[in-house]
């Protein structure tokens, strides 16, 4: 009896091995090396800043991912659930004033008043004061699919920049957008790219590739640079543009202590980001081994690594210097994916998976 139990054991050790080495991931993952995690030391220094913010509840909603300041002096904010949410900027008499049929992301105001809307399951969409969404873009010019919009920008003459996180991992086809950014954060192969929507000839081309999870998107006062946030390197960058499209990357802001997400221009030029989640080590330790981050994903979804809940913003200027961050290190609102500023002084902070939004008010 006691050699059959050990057969059987042995057996099991064997198949778990072998489903752990071969059985099939949606991933192919490229080696790189992470750079070390310094921490929450100097600029990212620990605070209670955020653990002071009241709350906006969403009436039911989660999710805003996203929010903007409307040309009626409203609060608008982008929903899980595919609705857009219009509010008081004290949050009261939330209405949804648009469907997109998909997950919006990040959103701004053209000039023109219209809402332009980065929809992750949909691609570029315009939304009108009636609530009319109309689709602008799901393909690139050469026919590539846009399958993970994420933030966005708008020049003055109309034309937006806006990311296309992964072009690995569609975020409606993985059932979510967390879902789909874990595959394509650990698969690591630099998918993600800046393209620029044409008003004029309605069409959307690339600008910038090879990017790993590319998401925040923001124009310089002036447009001569865009500031891009890339999340699989934990890092901002900042590329000049110009006639003959966008010069080399400048890293204005490297190594950061959590996944940085959407990028939102302040009325002094500056910028706010959100960390929507800590770094995991034991990932990092993995970035130079993809046979074994090809295990990770065989495990069970409790065992694979996981956001934590650590509500981090950050203001920075142009050239990356670190002017305050606003910190929750409880993790009571977290998930945080970046922030906008109101015209009283007052900042409202957004996030991936709250059913609230967050305000520290002047």
């Amino acid at each position: 009896m006691s050699r059959l139990i050990g057969y059987l054991v042995a057996a099991i050790l064997v198949l778990g091995g072998a489903y752990l080495s071969f059985w099939p991931v949606p991933i192919e993952p490229v080696a790189w090396q992470a750079p070390k995690n310094a921490g929450y030391v100097g600029d990212f220094a620990p605070n209670e800043r955020l653990k002071a913010a009241t709350f906006i509840e969403l009436d039911g909603h989660v999710g805003p991912e996203d929010a903007a300041l409307g040309p009626d002096g409203l609060l608008y904010a982008s929903m899980h659930d595919g609705a857009i949410l219009r509010m008081q900027l004290d949050g009261s008499r939330p209405e949804v004033v648009a469907e997109t049929g998909g997950r919006p992301l990040g959103m701004e105001f053209g000039g023109d008043g219209t809402l332009y809307v980065a929809d992750a399951y949909r691609g570029l969409l315009a939304v009108d004061a009636g609530g009319q969404v109309t689709l602008l873009a799901d393909k690139t010019v050469d026919g590539s699919p846009i399958l993970y919009a994420d933030d966005l920008d708008i020049a003055a003459d109309g034309t937006i920049y806006f990311s296309d996180a992964s072009t690995r991992f569609a975020a409606r086809a993985t059932s979510g957008t967390l879902e789909s950014s874990i595959l394509d954060l650990m698969e690591h192969s630099g998918s993600g790219r800046i393209l620029r929507y044409d008003p004029v000839a309605k069409t959307a081309s690339v600008l910038i590739d090879g990017l790993t999870f590319a998401n925040g998107v923001a124009l310089a006062p002036d447009e001569r640079h865009l500031i891009v946030v890339e999340t699989g390197n934990y890092r901002v960058l900042k590329y000049p543009l110009g006639p003959d499209g966008p010069g080399a990357a400048q890293i204005i802001l490297d190594n950061l202590p959590g996944f940085p997400d959407n990028a939102n221009k302040g009325p002094d030029g500056s910028y706010w980001a959100g960390l929507v989640s800590q770094r995991n080590d034991a990932v990092d330790s993995l970035s130079g081994s993809p046979f074994l981050r090809k295990m990770v994903m065989r495990l069970p979804d409790f065992l694979k690594p996981a956001p934590t809940r650590y509500g981090f913003v950050l203001r920075f200027d142009a050239d990356g210097k670190v002017l305050e961050t606003l910190q929750d290190p409880s993790g009571n609102y977290a998930l945080t994916t970046g922030a906008i500023s109101l015209p009283d002084g007052s900042v409202v902070i957004t996030s991936l998976g709250e059913p609230r939004l967050a305000v520290l008010r002047e």
